[in-house]
């Protein structure tokens, strides 16, 4: 069936006994041609002089949509603080629920097979089972892989299918029970977005896709996928988890890459009033004044009770990404910036907060970290001062080290002492076990590791090195250097503890050869360095190394996504220790 045969006979289904001429404003198709569709659809038995007949609607059976997957698995990291709190997609807007007022929108337009794949918080989205009879399917990596996976695990569904995102607004129902072929929703822009912009050929088929631009119809809203595209991408999506290729981009990419291969989809424009997608609170407070005044967010209440300013007064959020153990974003209080820190989810069980603001207050105290404000020993979260123009020092800049070393040497000569320790050595089996609670240890030479660094950290708690004040993690995304400061940030894991720890932290990281690390620690001993101190500061690597490798394991566990750290942190635990057991 052509394309305008299926807009007058969808229409005559849709709207009954309409006249020629309002047929042919409905499908914008001339009076002429609506006229001779409906005379060739009456000759084939799919019209008489009541409507539709049940030849017309068998007809019309290849284009009905059989179902909708809604995508509601991510975090949306873009939208903090509130993300934090709670998903995107069961912000209320406009005094709807967003996924509520989509699911109703597709069982308006007759579509009742719904899936809900959730990941991030998913117990929070439970209720809409039984309130809308919605299909859940559950993504266990949805802080591993981006939405590829999300597909794959529904594949067996995608059908003639509209793929939908459970944060996007539409003003008006957009969905329909019959649609002619593929399509990707968008909106005309004049000017430059971060959005994806698609070139339109013959039909308004998509011929090229491009991720920024100026003018130009944008990626935005849902998306349908008929059977012949179904079937393509489904292709794709079980390749791309046999490659890992998509693992870290959208489906998106997918059709960029692909998209001379794949059947064809098309454009379908709506007017710029339509659809809505809420990228940072800056926006939505732009569509729903509600928001500028009260956002019901904590974490917006925490910062107005430090700060002393109204939520309207906190802007322009912006998420920082470098941290292991937390979330932290970058916000705006009368034209000052400042960073909110989150606490990470299972972090309670091995941090203690009360601990870690005790040694904010010292290092503030003693210029190290000038940036402390606020923290709530209680709950986790922090308030520090934002400071511009920074970088983070450079492993491979032996300046840089000097740099860092010269900061923790007058630490550590400061002899200061608190009453609580970091022992990376005991610690990592107190972790161990609090793993084994969870899940099993699967690295085959775990317990080879684990003995050599126990026959290390026999030898060096002999050699008479006094524990001091140390901050026990020190690789460089906790450390700000700017032209004339070096600063030290994020003291969760401080306490009384072997000098080591700190030296060996930044070592670990830097994944520093041996010879390169004999360097730091001589530069770090200067007059007092001994073969038995380099050693001990060594030996110290392996500990730290495997302490930082338990803690990922663990972290893992809660879910955490530890990317090449853990794997980076096991292979310095691994060859130090035997190095050393082999050269003792």
């Amino acid at each position: 069936m052509k394309q305008n045969e299926f807009k007058v006979l969808y229409c005559i289904k849709k709207s009954g006994d309409l006249t020629i001429r309002e047929i042919a404003q409905k499908c914008k198709i001339s009076v002429g041609e609506t006229s001779q569709i409906k005379k060739r659809m009456k000759e084939a038995g799919y019209l008489n002089d009541e409507g539709i007949t049940p030849s017309g609607v068998e007809a019309l059976a290849p284009y009905k949509v059989d179902n909708a997957v809604i995508m509601a698995a991510g975090m949306a990291s873009r939208f903090v603080p509130l993300s934090l709190e709670m998903p995107k997609g069961l912000l209320s807007v406009k005094g709807e629920i967003l996924i509520e007022r989509q699911i109703e929108q597709l069982k308006a337009a007759g579509i009742d097979d719904i899936i809900i794949v959730l990941g991030y918080k998913k117990e929070a989205f439970f209720y809409l089972e039984k309130k809308y009879g919605v299909k859940i399917v559950i993504n266990p990596y949805f802080n591993v892989k981006n939405n590829p996976y999300t597909l794959y695990l529904v594949r067996e569904h995608l059908k003639n299918t509209y793929i939908c995102s459970s944060d996007n607004y539409f003003r008006e129902n957009v969905f329909e029970d019959y649609v002619y072929d593929a399509y990707y929703a968008s909106v005309h822009v004049t000017e430059r977005t971060s959005e994806w912009y698609m070139k339109k050929g013959a039909g308004d088929r998509i011929v090229s896709v491009k991720k920024t631009g100026t003018e130009g119809d944008v990626m935005l809203g849902h998306v349908y996928w008929d059977r012949e595209f179904s079937a393509a991408m489904v292709r794709c999506l079980e390749e791309a988890q046999t490659t890992g290729e998509y693992d870290e981009t959208l489906w998106e990419q997918i059709l960029v890459d692909k998209v001379k291969s794949l059947p064809p989809m098309m454009v379908r424009t709506y007017p710029n009033d339509v659809i809505f997608e809420f990228d940072s609170l800056d926006e939505l407070r732009r569509f729903d004044e509600k928001y500028v005044r009260n956002t019901h967010s904590k974490i917006l209440k925490n910062i107005c009770s430090v700060l002393g300013c109204d939520e309207s007064e906190i802007v322009d959020f912006d998420v920082i990404k470098e941290g292991l153990t937390n979330t932290s974003f970058v916000f705006e209080v009368r034209g000052k910036k400042y960073v909110y820190r989150h606490p990470g989810d299972g972090t309670e069980t091995i941090i203690s907060r009360q601990h870690e603001k005790m040694s904010l207050e010292i290092a503030k105290r003693v210029g190290v970290d000038p940036t402390y404000i606020y923290m709530n020993s209680e709950e986790g979260w922090k308030i520090s001062s934002y400071v511009s123009g920074i970088r983070m020092p450079d492993y491979d800049n032996f300046e840089d080290s000097k740099r860092v070393i010269k900061v923790l040497r007058d630490l550590h000569e400061r002899k200061m002492h608190v009453d609580w320790a970091f022992r990376p050595f005991e610690d990592a089996f107190d972790i161990e076990r609090q793993i084994l609670e969870k899940t099993q240890i699967t690295i085959p030479d775990y317990e080879e590791i684990k003995e050599r660094v126990t026959k290390l950290y026999d030898i060096v708690k002999k050699d008479g090195v006094k524990p001091v004040f140390c901050h026990c993690d020190t690789y460089k995304p906790n450390w700000m250097l700017t032209d004339t400061e070096t600063i030290l940030i994020d003291w969760e894991y401080s306490g009384e503890a072997d000098p080591g720890c700190d030296l060996a932290a930044y070592i670990m990281d830097a994944m520093y050869p041996v010879e390169t690390s004999k360097k730091f620690i001589a530069e770090y001993l200067q007059d007092t360095y001994t073969k038995e101190l380099e050693f001990h500061h060594l030996a110290y690597v392996a500990i730290v190394s495997f302490y930082w490798f338990v803690w990922a394991i663990y972290r893992e566990a809660c879910g955490a996504v530890m990317g090449d750290s853990l794997h980076n942190w096991y292979v310095m635990a691994r060859d130090y220790s035997a190095y050393l057991v082999e050269n003792m």
